[in-house]
Formats: C-alpha cells, sequence, structure tokens
C-alpha cells in the first residue's frame, strides 16, 4: 500500500511538473505567436477584402458573356485555380521583379498581399458568375417587360437574389484563404507559422506542443469567420429567388 501511495504521488509530481513547463512554454512563445496572429490577420484581412471585390467585378462580367473579355476572365480563372498558390507567389516574389519593371519592384510583403487577394479573385469570380447564372432567366425576361435596361436588371433584379447564392461558398475561400497564409513564410513574412518556427527553435522538445498551440489559434480565428457567413446568410435570407419561368 505504502509503494502504491508514494507512485501514485509521484506521478502527481511529475504531472504537475509537466503542467508547470508547458505553461512556462506557452508563456515565452504568447508573444512570437500574437506577432504572427496580427500579421497574419491584415493580410488574409486585405487579401480577402481586395480578392472580393477584384473577384465580384469578374464575375459578373463573366455573367454577361461579354467577347473576349470572357475568354481572358476565364482563363485567368483557370491559370490561378489550376496552379498551386506557392508556385503562384514564387512568380509574384522572385519572377515579377526580375523582369526589370519598376511598378514590379515589390517587397515580401506587397507580394504577399498581391499575389493572396489575384488567388482569393479567382474562386469569388467564379462563385459569384455561378450564383448569378443560378438566377432562374424568368427574373430577367419579367424585368425587361417592365421596361428596365440591362444594367438595371442586373443590379436591382439579379445581384440581390444573387447574393443569397453567393454567401455560404465565400465561407470556405475565406477560411482556405486564412490557412493559406501558412505559405507566405517561404518569402520572409513573419506570420503564425513563421513565428512558430521561431519558438520551436527555442524550445525544439516541444514540437507537438507549439504546432498544436499554433493550430489551435488558426481554429479561433476561423472559427468565427464560419459563424460570421452563417449569420450573414441568415440576414440575406429574405430574399428568396421565385422561379418564373
Amino acid at each position: 500500500m505504502g509503494g502504491q501511495t508514494l507512485a501514485r504521488r509521484s506521478g502527481v509530481e511529475r504531472g504537475g511538473v509537466a503542467v508547470q513547463h508547458y505553461l512556462d512554454v506557452m508563456v515565452s512563445i504568447l508573444p512570437f505567436l500574437w506577432t504572427g496572429f496580427v500579421q497574419t490577420f491584415w493580410i488574409s484581412l486585405v487579401a480577402i477584402a481586395a480578392g472580393s471585390v477584384l473577384g465580384f467585378l469578374i464575375g459578373v462580367v463573366r455573367s454577361q458573356r461579354v467577347p473576349l473579355l470572357h475568354q481572358l476572365f476565364g482563363l485567368y480563372i483557370h491559370v490561378l485555380r489550376g496552379t498551386p498558390f506557392l508556385v503562384q507567389l514564387y512568380v509574384f516574389y522572385f519572377v515579377m521583379p526580375n523582369t526589370g519593371i519598376e511598378a514590379l519592384q515589390w517587397s515580401s510583403e506587397t507580394a504577399a498581399f498581391v499575389s493572396l487577394s489575384v488567388y482569393t479573385s479567382s474562386y469569388v469570380a467564379e462563385i459569384v458568375m455561378a450564383a448569378i447564372d443560378a438566377v432562374p432567366k424568368g427574373q430577367w425576361e419579367a424585368a425587361t417587360a417592365l421596361g428596365l435596361r440591362r444594367l438595371p436588371i442586373l443590379g436591382l433584379v439579379v445581384l440581390p437574389q444573387a447574393l443569397k447564392l453567393a454567401v455560404p461558398p465565400m465561407s470556405g475561400v475565406y477560411v482556405n484563404i486564412i490557412k493559406n497564409t501558412a505559405i507566405l513564410s517561404v518569402i520572409g513574412i513573419s506570420e503564425l507559422t513563421r513565428q512558430g518556427e521561431i519558438s520551436i527553435m527555442r524550445f525544439p522538445r516541444d514540437v507537438l506542443f507549439i504546432y498544436g498551440a499554433i493550430a489551435l489559434v488558426y481554429f479561433v480565428y476561423c472559427y468565427p469567420v464560419l459563424r460570421f457567413t452563417r449569420w450573414a446568410e441568415r440576414k440575406v435570407g429574405g430574399t428568396r429567388v421565385v422561379n418564373l419561368d
């Protein structure tokens, strides 16, 4: 009995030491993770905002089947969606500055913003075009019968209905963009994953714990984005697509 009690007490003490060790590690790496999170937050926020605006415009133009522009934007989308983001990042950071064009001599942060925004736009454009195409043709015909022209029909009748259809898939795109910021560490951006790797150099025995902490921070960031899109979906849910065909 005495031996079992001693063993249990020893196990509790070891557990307490381990907990204290992980607490000390977390306190030490927290400033680095916070710095990386702030960088990740701003880069992803700018990329999502800029990419959404650009993708929305491209999607609207493609939905109208404008000659030449439809094919050019289609090629733009297929190239971006058909190649890894890492390759695109290298093109923006290493290849374009070597062209000698002054406007393309940008820093690593600018290359990160531009590449991630362009990548985002390719997905948003396809979602927007698909949402507009999903609005029944009868909506166009009914609005035309009322004397509206093409642009007012698009802006006042079709886009409000397409918005409801576009909101749900946007959440997956935005979360994917946030997670893709981890790739930016290859060009020297001190985002969350890069800061975690720096922390691992200080605590090489706690690799699993530190990567777990990084994953937790990404989850804490991505989960509210998913919840927000669910809320936005409910808010625009009053816009119901009516089939007039």
